[in-house]
């Protein structure tokens, strides 16, 4: 009992205002990981974190080590097994993989992956499917391998979620849809990129069946537009790309630069073409100005820029033209109450760094709430 109130006390003080303090205290806890190999003090950092949002805690968490990845992978399979801690859950992970920790290997075999899957065939809270396809997308280059055991569930959840964008179940939020359907979008480059002979052989089978149909026409064949003819369709064979031995010679970037190279899309190509942020997620999104001026970035590797803060609005998801993907088009601001504020700036920054190509960017954590409209900016 006395050690537990000791480290809630050092928790407490992981928040202190003097930068000393809270690396005093972060030593401290990170000594305690080194020398105590067990899952107590791992369990109790992610209960903190997913009450308080603590920043020094993400910290640590999001540079623990071997043999404590197991145990931050099994609490973090606990709360996603939970509706009420889902959502919260999966920001974490995906603050975890966007590092591409030296144990990201070990993913394909954890229980939460299994468990990722399940929510994404199952789950039907639109942020929490949003958030979890971008957890995945970024996922998949760090586990080609799984695709030998998954791939069927992979190509599921694509299937699920593309109709979703088309047949809006549960009267869902617009604008909600609107970053499932980029999602989603990102998900299509994503196994194109790495099983396009699977893919591919899917694709035919599953939008053969009239009851697929009008998704093919009005979600998925816009996208096959913005790709080139992958060349293992002519080289490879189904076989071949799940073959351990055709991922063994390539890195995680490796992956996604493939990815990238069979894109006709700027956005998705971005590491091939060098795109700016700014321009990617304006001809995306290109939200109404009005007198407010448009949100700036620096496109970097490791961080985003500082933006002008401006309205988020309510958007309406189109089809335009054929082999034009959807856009948005603004409609007047309102608040969106769905969500805490923090929830969807995550969101929000882990959607725009997706499209951006790279894998997840820093997120963005900070929102204020200006009357009528919420504005979100990121800190340099």
């Amino acid at each position: 009992m006395a050690q537990q109130a000791n480290i809630g006390e050092l928790l407490s003080m992981l928040d202190s205002p003097l930068l000393s303090v809270r690396d005093d205290v972060t030593t401290v806890f990170k000594e305690n990981l080194n020398s105590d190999r067990g899952p107590m003090l791992v369990n109790t950092l992610v209960d903190y974190y997913l009450e308080t949002n603590s920043q020094p805690v993400l910290h640590i968490l999001t540079t623990l080590q071997e043999p404590h990845d197991k145990h931050l992978l099994d609490k973090m399979n606990e709360y996603v097994g939970k509706a009420a801690s889902r959502l919260s859950a999966l920001l974490l992970l995906g603050h975890v993989v966007r590092l591409q920790p030296s144990w990201k290997h070990k993913l394909s075999q954890a229980p939460l992956l299994p468990s990722l899957l399940k929510c994404l065939k199952m789950d039907t809270d639109v942020i929490v499917l949003t958030t979890g396809v971008l957890v995945l997308i970024t996922m998949l280059p760090m586990i080609p391998q799984s695709g030998k055991q998954h791939l069927h569930d992979f190509f599921d959840i694509f299937g699920r979620l593309s109709s979703w964008c088309l047949k809006k179940p549960g009267h869902v939020t617009e604008v909600y849809l609107v970053h499932l359907h980029a999602s989603v979008y990102a998900l299509f480059h994503r196994l194109y990129g790495m099983y396009p002979c699977n893919f591919v052989s899917f694709l035919r089978s599953h939008y053969s069946m009239k009851e697929n149909l009008e998704t093919f026409e009005e979600v998925v064949k816009p996208m096959m537009e913005h790709v080139r003819i992958h060349p293992e369709l002519v080289t490879g064979s189904k076989d071949h790309e799940l073959d351990p031995r055709r991922w063994k010679r390539l890195e995680t970037h490796d992956v996604v630069i493939e990815c990238a190279k069979i894109s006709l899309d700027p956005t998705e190509a971005s590491y091939e073409d060098g795109y700016s942020v700014s321009h990617q997620i304006s001809a995306r999104f290109p939200h109404r100005s009005a007198d407010v001026s448009a949100s700036s970035y620096v496109d970097t590797q490791n961080s985003y820029g500082n933006a002008t803060s401006t309205p988020y609005s309510t958007c309406r998801l189109t089809l335009n033209t054929p082999g034009q993907l959807p856009q948005t088009l603004s409609s007047p601001s309102t608040r969106l109450l769905a969500e805490p504020p923090q929830v969807r700036c995550e969101l929000v920054c882990l959607l725009s760094s997706l499209l951006a190509g790279y894998s997840l960017e820093p997120i963005c954590s900070l929102w204020d709430d200006h009357s009528s409209n919420f504005s979100w900016k990121c800190p340099t």
